[in-house]
């Protein structure tokens, strides 16, 4: 089982930047998609990017699509997520996820490892 922990949330203005990090320990990143996940308060947890386990592919959500990248450094065993252009409906907790499948879900009950969750606040 891989362990994941992510970090780099906070406080931001609508119009600005964030970049959240997840740490992998207990298996390389490369054997598994990666994933972001994040949860508004009252809402249920939403796809928000995934990179395939080759990492030739990225998938993501249409709400974050222009203005989020996910990118994987292997030497470090992290899986990042530029932010950019951030609204106040991007506030949420924010996930890392990982799944040993072949394919990419959008589906957060196909992946078996969670992180802790990093909280994003942007204000308006």
């Amino acid at each position: 089982q891989v362990q994941l922990a992510e970090s780099g949330g906070g406080l931001v203005q609508a119009g600005g930047s964030l970049r959240l990090s997840c740490a992998a320990s207990g298996r390389t990143i490369s054997s598994s998609v990666m994933a972001w996940f994040r949860q508004a308060p009252g809402k249920e947890r939403e796809f928000v990017s995934a990179v395939t386990r080759s990492g030739g592919n990225t998938v993501y959500a249409d709400s974050v699509k222009g203005r989020f990248t996910i990118s994987r450094d292997l030497a470090k065993n992290t899986v990042s997520l530029q932010m950019n252009s951030l609204k106040p409906e991007d506030t949420a907790v924010y996930y890392c996820a990982a799944s040993s499948v072949f394919y990419v879900s959008r589906r957060s009950r196909e992946y078996d490892s969670w992180g802790q969750g990093t909280q994003v606040t942007v204000s308006s």
